[in-house]
């Protein structure tokens, strides 16, 4: 089973793009990579985040 990104380490990894960028610690080439790569990690974030409410709401729904 390959090792799947968790959602805290992919959080901790954007925290830290931003505070780079509001830090200036990007150079302009560095930038749209990094703005690439947040773009990817708030996308897991959100999907990890939706695909888990929705196995809240079965368990919930199984329960009543």
């Amino acid at each position: 089973m390959p090792n799947e990104q968790k959602y805290e380490e992919a959080f901790a990894q954007l925290q830290d793009i931003v505070r780079k960028m509001e830090n200036d610690e990007y150079s302009i080439d560095e930038i749209a990579v990094q703005l690439k790569e947040a773009q990817r990690l708030i996308k897991f974030c959100k999907d990890k985040l939706t695909k888990t409410e929705q196995e809240i709401q079965k368990i919930q729904a199984e329960r009543e």
